[in-house]
């Protein structure tokens, strides 16, 4: 049996040495049960996902168009972010300029038919009954309402 097979990981420090670099927007967009999930999930074996999953979502909050960013495009504009619950779904496609996040411009559909405006991140994330979908690829509005 030959046991010296090399495998190419990621290098990453060990669970217990990993102190995940604090992004001032993760505790404004990521509802607090949620970052918890993900703090515990840092400790395991799937930690390198988190981890890249992580740099993806600080890339997406940094760079994301800012309010009246896609003013004009109705269903055209890009939905960054999508938080998700029973009781509906809230497709981010702007962000509030100021360093804490008190409203975005998006479309909400609470299952009565969605409609575009303001809504409160801050509430919204505060609820601690909505999810950030960690698998979210953006795309217009109009394909999430396909």
């Amino acid at each position: 049996m030959n046991t010296s097979k090399s495998t190419a990981r990621r290098t990453v420090p060990a669970a217990s040495t990993y102190k995940p670099q604090a992004h001032t927007l993760d505790r404004h967009f990521i509802p607090r049960a949620q970052l918890s999930v993900i703090a515990q999930a840092l400790k395991g074996e799937e930690r390198d996902w988190f981890i890249a999953k992580l740099d993806d979502l600080r890339q997406t909050f940094d760079t994301m168009h800012k309010v009246y960013g896609q003013d004009g495009l109705g269903k055209q504009a890009i939905a960054h972010l999508h938080y998700f619950s029973s009781a509906g779904d809230w497709y981010i496609t702007e962000r509030d300029t100021s360093a804490e996040q008190h409203q975005a411009f998006g479309y909400a559909d609470l299952g009565y038919g969605g409609e575009l405006g303001y809504i409160s991140i801050a509430e919204l994330v505060a609820s601690g009954r909505v999810e950030l979908d960690l698998h979210w690829t953006p795309k217009t509005l109009a394909e999430c309402l396909k």
